[in-house]
């Protein structure tokens, strides 16, 4: 059967534009850009991996409802976006309560009172996850490190899960904070705790499909790659013991448009009965959604 088209797609990673041009959308890690191109691109620091990157037309003036146009000409029916307390974020929460669900971008380096942030706006707005992107922090903070611990323990209390880039990251900073290693000691001594891997785990991609079959609440999510370049063991372990571990994620607006992504789609050699519990079913159980919740 291949890619079937009739489902409804839930995107784990995709962006809501607060303008037409992209700028402060990486002014976070700015500081960490040593090389003078990477602090000069225009679109993105990961421009380099990335062609064809999309952009919102200039006369775009509703960016959640010219978002929510994207998403039905792809038929995804709901997209996990960050909510970054501004007028766009609470505008889709207000408008859209049933096409998107949010996940709360954090900085382990605000300690105590991220915590306290992460519960506030869950009461306030329903957060399903809480992300960190650890070589993007700053300053950076290794996935295992003390700092993260804080989170890690209120995601444990209000049952959410953590949300974490690993691998080597396409920003050119330092790569240490995000080695895959790290995760066994996290899921060892927060074994409650749901992780979702994103960004791909790359070059350590085997080891994240070890870790998974060892770890019972560590899972992948797809993002940042288009579907052609999907890791060889993630499709394998998808394709066997591993179907309810693997979850789709896009990377729409920041690197790669909805065209490119499912065109790619069509070629990604899934099992039949895989392809629901990759681009929905897994998904709506681990953040809770719908029936799940």
């Amino acid at each position: 059967m291949g890619y079937p088209k009739d489902i409804k797609i839930i995107d784990t990673m995709l962006g809501i534009p607060t303008h037409a041009d992209r700028s402060g959308w990486y002014d976070s890690f700015r500081p960490l850009l040593n090389d003078q191109q990477s602090r000069d691109m225009f679109k993105m620091p990961a421009q380099y991996m990335f062609k064809d990157i999309p952009e919102a037309s200039s006369d775009v003036s509703d960016f959640v409802g010219w978002t929510i146009a994207q998403m039905d000409k792809h038929n995804i029916d709901k997209a996990m976006v960050g909510f970054n307390e501004d007028e766009t974020s609470r505008q889709a929460a207000k408008d859209y309560p049933n096409r998107f669900l949010f996940d709360l971008p954090c900085n382990p380096n605000n300690g105590m009172d991220e915590v306290r942030r992460v519960k506030r706006l869950h009461a306030e707005y329903g957060i399903k996850s809480v992300s960190v992107f650890p070589a993007g922090t700053c300053p950076q903070v290794a996935i295992n490190d003390a700092r993260m611990y804080p989170l890690y323990a209120c995601c444990v209390e209000l049952d959410i899960p953590i949300v974490l880039n690993v691998g080597v990251p396409g920003p050119r900073i330092p790569m240490h904070t995000q080695k895959v290693e790290h995760l066994d000691e996290v899921c060892w001594f927060f074994p409650e705790l749901k992780v979702v891997m994103r960004h791909g785990a790359e070059p350590w991609e085997d080891l994240a499909v070890k870790l998974m079959i060892k770890y019972p609440n560590l899972y992948y999510s797809t993002s940042a790659f288009a579907p052609k370049h999907y890791p060889k063991a993630i499709i394998d372990y998808a394709n066997t013991r591993g179907a309810d571990k693997i979850i789709y994620a896009g990377y729409f607006p920041m690197g790669l448009s909805l065209d490119r992504i499912f065109k790619d789609m069509e070629n990604v050699p899934l099992k039949d009965e895989v392809w629901p519990k990759f681009l929905r079913e897994n998904a709506m159980k681990l953040f809770k959604l719908g029936d799940y919740a």
